[in-house]
């Protein structure tokens, strides 16, 4: 049986394509908002992490009401290291709305998650955005699109996807490039008639997979999923189990129930199949468990999610400056807050390590951790991290590495730099091709031939590049790559930064802190132009002499220190480095803080 009052679809596309932007229209236009309401610019970008940096993080779901139907929205990241999100969500939609910048074009996470899309045979409605843009290239596009999804073996019926223009930010769509544009009613049309509306079952027992997971401190986990057959009552006894069979079906009881109208989650004392709700009250459950009836216990087949590719070790900070600035700074802190972050993240895995006092992190990417690390300090923890590895892999007896497909487009004349460094880095051009009067590379590199590297790349083109990678495959390993070459200014003893010795300092390479900082020894305060690390002593004062007084000559120049972000602290840091990680500070750090002993170290090495 069809709903055919019901449509369940997911935007899909690579990060900056404009997906937030045209879900914030389609809400606008459907009504979903008051004529007076002020409602901010991508408004589903709800977290503060994502308002900042532009992009989504976290999957989210809204509907909307068009000619009496209403259609479940997903909202998906389009950042390759939150691809975890967009795979698992896609088992509760029957379509997606694929997004395509009209002037970029297909990139690596477009491919990504159309992949995924393809392979659980949804539809595919292909909305050519921004084509506003003075360097719009339409039709390029359209053929770019359809190249792909011969390349990815859709079928007859995904090869014949309707393909719809429009431009997110004005509201506007059409079925033509050339217009006419008016409203996006042309979107809306083709969604009701093209994707499907769910197949469902509704007298049969009650049968739901949670797909994602959110927390509340008053009510604990709420889990979020379509429901695939049956009803769900208000305060129903239902049946807990796993397809994996990783647990025993327990018997729980759905307390509460929740639908999505719009931005809202509206209770409800009944959802039917088709839908997607929200229930509250299950204690234990985690994604891909299925919620069953008490006398059918059928669990539903859960898409299995990408393994993570790269790790870090989170450790208690042990600085002399520990516990000063933080809230959380034990490692039961830390250990009860990562363990919270794998309810909601199916992508990252924690594991402990030898000592008590650090963890092992695995997750996706740079990205992916950064954003864990960037979030835990706005709660108020206190903690080291030290620098990304790769996971390694042994396949048929030989050790393998994760390899990314990166994509690169910049200006003509710094092509010649970036693939003299993407060959350092043991990087193999796959295509070349123009794009207007950028070029655009296509590489396969080793997951730790990036670590460091955008920001060399945005200094090779001159900030006018733009670079984006998704994981492709594991492959033997390629031997060695030199992460860093240029040693770190490390300070020499603890006190506070005066000018005269970052002065001093400042002739010997590029500081990161400014006067009155306060350091200990074994801070790194800079980066030096040469391998090898030089102690500074940015704290040394000029003294009183028989032939001037110690103010005098005070009028020192200092160059304006580099601003470390956190995704900088972690592209630079070496193996024997840490970042200490505080609600108000990040600090780059040696392993090892004092001076003789680092020395003694690297003469047995």
């Amino acid at each position: 049986m069809k709903r055919t009052d019901l449509r369940n679809i997911a935007i899909v596309a690579h990060v900056d394509h404009g997906k937030t932007t045209l879900v914030d229209e389609l809400l606008r236009q459907s009504g979903t908002f008051r004529e007076n309401q002020v409602v901010a610019e991508r408004v589903m970008d709800s977290n503060d992490l994502e308002r900042e940096r532009g992009i989504t993080i976290l999957a989210k779901n809204t509907s909307i009401h068009y000619n009496g139907v209403k259609i479940n929205v997903i909202d998906t990241p389009g950042h390759a290291d939150f691809s975890g999100e967009v795979e698992r969500v896609l088992k509760m939609v029957d379509g997606v709305l694929l997004l395509v910048d009209a002037a970029e074009g297909p990139m690596p996470q477009t491919r990504f998650v159309l992949q995924k899309a393809l392979s659980m045979g949804h539809k595919v409605v292909v909305v050519v955005n921004k084509i506003d843009r003075p360097d719009a290239r339409i039709y390029e596009v359209v053929d770019e699109v359809l190249e792909l999804l011969i390349a990815l073996n859709a079928n007859d019926e995904q090869l014949d996807s309707p393909v719809i223009f429009c431009s997110g930010r004005d509201g506007t769509a059409s079925m033509a490039p050339e217009g006419p544009f008016e409203d996006l009613q042309p979107l809306f049309e083709i969604i009701l008639s093209h994707i499907d509306p769910p197949d469902i079952d509704p007298d049969g027992p009650t049968q739901m997979l949670v797909s994602s997971l959110d927390y509340n401190d008053y009510v604990g986990r709420i889990c979020i999923g379509k429901v695939e057959r049956g009803v769900i009552n208000k305060g129903q006894d239902i049946s807990i189990c796993e397809y994996h069979g990783t647990h025993t079906p327990y018997r729980s009881k759905a307390v509460n129930l929740y639908t999505i109208e719009g931005l809202e989650r509206v209770p409800v004392d009944s959802i039917s199949a088709g839908d997607i709700v929200c229930v509250s009250g299950i204690e234990n459950i985690t994604i891909g468990d299925t919620i069953c009836a008490l006398d059918k216990p059928e669990p539903i087949p859960f898409v299995k999610i990408s393994e993570p590719t790269v790790e870090m070790t989170f450790s208690v900070n042990d600085s002399p400056f520990a516990g000063k600035e933080g809230k959380y700074v034990t490692s039961r802190h830390l250990r009860e807050r990562l363990m919270k972050e794998l309810l909601k993240d199916v992508s990252l895995r924690v594991s402990e390590t030898e000592t008590t006092e650090s963890f092992r992190v695995c997750g996706r990417g740079e990205m992916h951790l950064s954003i864990l690390v960037e979030t835990m300090r706005r709660e108020g923890y206190e903690f080291a991290v030290g620098a990304p590895k790769v996971l390694y892999k042994e396949i048929e007896g030989q050790l393998c590495e994760p390899v990314e497909r990166l994509v690169c487009d910049q200006p003509q004349q710094y092509v010649g730099a970036v693939m003299e460094k993407i060959g350092a880095r043991k990087g193999d051009l796959v295509e070349m091709l123009p794009q207007g009067d950028h070029i655009r590379l296509e590489f396969l590199i080793p997951s730790r031939g990036l670590f460091g590297y955008r920001s060399d790349y945005l200094t090779d083109t001159h900030g006018e590049g733009i670079m984006s990678s998704v994981f492709d495959n594991y492959s033997p390993v390629k031997g060695e790559i030199t992460r860093r070459q240029n040693g770190a200014l490390v300070a020499f003893e603890s006190g506070d930064a005066v000018t005269y010795g970052l002065y001093n300092a400042q002739e010997r390479g590029a500081l990161f802190i400014t006067p009155g900082t306060k350091v200990y020894e074994g801070m790194i305060v800079g980066e030096s132009p040469k391998p090898g690390d030089l102690c500074v002593n940015v704290c040394k004062k000029k003294h009183i002499t028989n032939m001037r007084a110690s103010g005098s000559d005070d009028a020192l120049r200092l160059i304006p220190p580099r601003q470390m972000s956190l995704e900088a602290c972690i592209e630079f840091i070496a193996e024997d480095e840490l970042i200490e990680v505080t609600p108000k500070s990040l600090r780059l750090r040696k392993r090892i803080l004092n001076n003789e002993q680092r020395a003694k170290n690297r003469s047995k090495s």
